[in-house]
């Protein structure tokens, strides 16, 4: 659709958002980096904002994308890595 001599597509203002780095429902392996106004932990996939509740910076965990907005993304923990501390934590509960 076009109206005057400009695309549908082009109107509005500024540029446009380019595509986006990551998929809905997608799985990422991250890194929390810092804690949001709202409490939720923040870690960026490929320049992207992304939340993730119940989070705190430092943590390791692997995330599954749940919606992704113009400016941002959220996403929800699937399953913690394991860090140095937690392998000996499992290795402790084993021998018990």
């Amino acid at each position: 659709m076009e109206r005057r001599g400009r695309p549908y597509r082009e109107r509005g203002f500024g540029r446009p958002f380019p595509p986006k780095p990551v998929e809905l429902g997608k799985e990422y392996d991250v890194e929390i980096q810092e804690t949001s106004r709202r409490g939720e932990g923040i870690t960026r996939i490929k320049g992207l904002v992304t939340f993730v509740p119940n989070t705190k910076p430092g943590d390791r965990v692997r995330i599954k994308v749940t919606r992704i907005s113009r400016r941002f993304a959220e996403a929800e923990v699937v399953a913690e890595k394991a860090g140095e501390e937690g392998e000996e934590g499992e290795a402790e509960a084993e021998t018990e």
